[in-house]
């Protein structure tokens, strides 16, 4: 029979007819609620002493606030049982005395606003080795004392949010939400790595609103990261209140209905923490998902009136209140004010040899589950086969270059088949590189890298190329979180990443957070492509959403990346080439239309000389110098190799008009600055100071761009750029309406100068 769904009677009748219509039964990971269950002890695991661990890490953690009157007590104190049971709980491979052991589990703070939950932990890791007669450099371990917490928040002491060089913590972490998809680069690049080696994450749960991490989750699970196990602090509070407020639907939902594993568990548990711990590590549910481990916690634990409420999260007691909290704790502090060193004296020494002993068994046991460096790195070689085991950043240019990374002069090639062709030849080159875009890998030209090995999933788990969907900013999280590393051995990965070039803006604090990490522990530093396809106004059919002109500005600005953007084909290989051999980030602008690759040497450009591609490295070069020929001296500096190729169509209209003009090709205004720094008398050949006061600039985008060519009086006279949003059109209707033909160009020249 048919049925008329807008009747309301004939829709109960398909409802008793057919209730399978009605229902969907939602395909999910495994799940196990251990929460409140009476559980068997386990050997080595006195919960006695553990529960006066937490009680010691508390003391510190309460310390370093009242020394700092600035910190975060709520999430930090919730997680002091999953901290414990993490580290000291036989699951996690980890070394008090070789903290970044290249073999160990790696950990990720995602709520990195937490540190006093670190450095608590710390305190009673070290202090414990200490009180047994352990010996270590400090210093160099980076490992932190009881009374280096004195010094919170302060430029020499531990600082606010956690930090990569810090032992248990590999990213340097901060805005919510950023540390979890960090994490999983770090999970995917272990895996397809052939190492079963773990990721632990401290995440909250107000953090797992941000969207990136949604991005995660789908994708963690899509590609079988088993390696990935979140501690999850679900306290139910942001900084403003009650996360209902935000996530109406049953919190459990945002990870099951993603296909991740659940454990549930009491957070303030010690017991219940290991076991899950345990279960989650060796992957109970044997089903390649992930697993989240959902702590049911209490908001700044023990931490006076503002427990278990948003008043906790970043609001230290005032002075009174504190002495009573530690009081409450078993603490008798004298509770001077300013006076927390004799606090801390006080928690130092509730650590009795009985229960320091304890926890250095405990952490041998942690030491004990890390596989000697030898042994993983011959485990990797089996995994992966015949490729070849190099860093990618130690792969130099070939003196001759290989076929497919040459261009023909005087033909017209897509920048992004360039860099299409580099990508694929270096992953032939080494076991450590990955490849992966916003599902524009055909587009952008990553998908010929990405075929080398094959994308990762549950099937080819050692793949090469990452299908991150539409996730820009968990692309680049991932893709460059996973670089900030380094894997038995000594292997270094490499990814690039890629979006259209105006998409790049999305990615900008992912990108900033591994600058930052790589600044701070260079030791670690990671080296990544961001892939900025489509760069220009090239893109002009589909209007100024796609219209990439202004993305660089952002680029510019942070230190530690710098924007190559090659003239031609043949300076795209020149410049990845010498990007690998600097070891910097960089953000590489392709274009999608053929463009010429030109021609050099003897009277290649209006008569005269142009040098070969490779002095593109330099940032900038002379691509037709002056005729001295007595006439005005006006020099262009161009970036782009449209408004350049557009640029030379007129030369000789300019020096008809009684000119006589240098074409300056600039391919980043970075590199030279950095040339002029090492290497100034070249610099100076290239380009003089003095050549500022006639210089023009020929950008087809953002004119902030070339304005170190510029004298800062000339910054709007002489800026001849795209300062506003444009239309659709074809490649020529758009360049017309910027005002970039040939004519037009001149035009702007000319007026510029006048």
């Amino acid at each position: 029979m048919t049925y008329n769904l807008l009747d309301r009677g004939e829709l109960a009748k398909l409802k008793g007819d057919q209730p399978e219509r009605f229902s969907y039964e939602a395909k999910s990971g495994g799940y196990l609620k251990i929460q409140g269950l009476d559980l068997s002890p386990i050997e080595g695991i006195d919960t006695n002493k553990l529960n006066e661990a937490a009680r010691i890490m508390r003391g510190f953690m309460f310390a370093s606030l009242e020394a700092s009157h600035s910190g975060h007590p709520g999430g930090s104190s919730g997680k002091t049982e999953q901290f414990l049971g993490m580290v000291l709980g036989g699951a996690m491979g980890f070394d008090a005395l070789n903290p970044k052991d290249k073999g160990r589990d790696r950990v990720v703070w995602s709520a990195g606003h937490c540190s006093p939950g670190l450095y608590g932990g710390l305190s009673l890791i070290y202090e414990s080795l200490k009180k047994a007669g352990k010996e270590f450099d400090k210093e160099k371990l980076h490992a932190v004392m009881g009374h280096d917490l004195l010094k919170f928040r302060k430029h020499d002491g531990p600082q606010g949010h956690v930090e990569n060089y810090s032992p248990l913590a590999d990213i340097a972490t901060g805005p919510s939400g950023h540390g979890m998809p960090s994490a999983g680069g770090l999970a995917i690049s272990h895996k397809a790595s052939g190492l079963d080696t773990s990721v632990w994450v401290f995440m909250g749960d107000a953090e797992s609103e941000e969207g990136m991490t949604y991005e995660a989750r789908n994708l963690l699970n899509t590609v079988g990261a088993d390696n990935m196990i979140v501690s999850l602090d679900y306290n139910h509070y942001g900084i403003d209140g009650d996360i209902n407020e935000v996530v109406m639907t049953p919190y459990i939902n945002h990870w099951s209905s993603l296909g991740w594993n659940v454990i549930e568990i009491d957070g303030h548990n010690i017991l219940e923490c290991v076991y899950a711990y345990r279960l989650a590590e060796q992957k109970v549910f044997d089903n390649g998902s992930p697993t989240v481990v959902i702590a049911h916690t209490i908001k700044g634990k023990h931490y006076g009136s503002v427990e278990d409420s948003n008043k906790s999260h970043g609001a230290p007691a005032k002075h009174d209140e504190y002495v009573d909290i530690m009081k409450k704790l078993g603490f008798e502090i004298p509770g001077v004010e300013g006076e927390v060193g004799k606090d801390i004296d006080i928690i130092i020494e509730a650590l009795t040899p009985e229960l320091t002993n304890y926890i250095v068994e405990r952490l041998d046991i942690a030491k004990s589950l890390i596989k000697s460096e030898d042994e993983l790195v011959s485990q990797m070689k089996s995994r992966l086969g015949d490729r070849p085991f190099k860093n990618p950043i130690e792969i130099k240019r070939p003196d001759v270059l290989p076929e497919e990374l040459v261009f023909e002069q005087g033909t017209a090639v897509a920048t992004r088949k360039a860099s299409q062709e580099f990508f694929s030849w270096l992953m032939k080159e080494t076991a450590f590189f990955y490849a992966g875009a916003g599902d524009l890998a055909g587009s952008v030209s990553v998908a010929k890298a990405e075929d080398v090995y094959g994308v990762i999933n549950r099937e080819n788990p050692y793949g090469r190329g990452i299908r991150f969907g539409i996730a820009e900013q968990n692309m680049a999280m991932m893709g460059a979180a996973m670089t900030a590393d380094r894997l038995p051995g000594g292997y270094a990965p490499v990814s690039v990443f890629s979006s259209y070039g105006v998409f790049s803006s999305m990615m900008t604090n992912a990108i900033r957070l591994i600058l930052i990490g790589n600044h701070l522990y260079p030791e670690s530093k990671g080296f990544f492509i961001l892939l900025s396809a489509h760069d220009g106004p090239e893109t002009g059919e589909d209007g100024p959403t796609h219209q990439g002109l202004y993305w660089m500005s952002m680029y510019n600005a942070y230190p530690g990346i710098k924007v190559y953007k090659p003239m031609d084909a043949n300076e795209v290989v020149e410049m990845s080439f010498h990007a690998f051999e600097k070891g910097e980030p960089i953000a590489l602008s392709v274009t999608r239309p053929g463009t010429p690759v030109f021609k050099r040497g003897e009277n290649a450009c209006c008569g005269q000389f142009v040098p070969e591609a490779r002095e593109a490295i330099n940032g900038a070069y002379t691509f037709k110098d002056y005729k001295n020929n007595g006439n005005k001296k006006v020099v262009l500096a161009i970036s782009g190799m449209q408004v350049l190729q557009n640029t030379i169509e007129i030369v000789p209209e300019l020096e008809s008009q009684g000119l006589d003009v240098k074409l300056l090709a600039v391919t980043s205004p970075e590199l030279f600055e950095d040339l002029r720094a090492t290497d100034p008398e070249k610099a100076n050949k290239i380009f003089s100071d003095e050549e500022r006061e006639i210089t023009v600039a020929v950008h087809a985008g953002w004119k902030g761009f070339l304005y170190p060519f510029l004298l800062p009086a000339d910054y709007v006279k002489r800026s001849i750029c795209i300062d506003t949003y444009l239309k659709s059109g074809g490649v020529d209707e758009v360049y017309e309406l910027a005002g970039l033909t040939p004519e037009g160009i001149k035009n702007k020249i000319n007026k510029a100068i006048s």
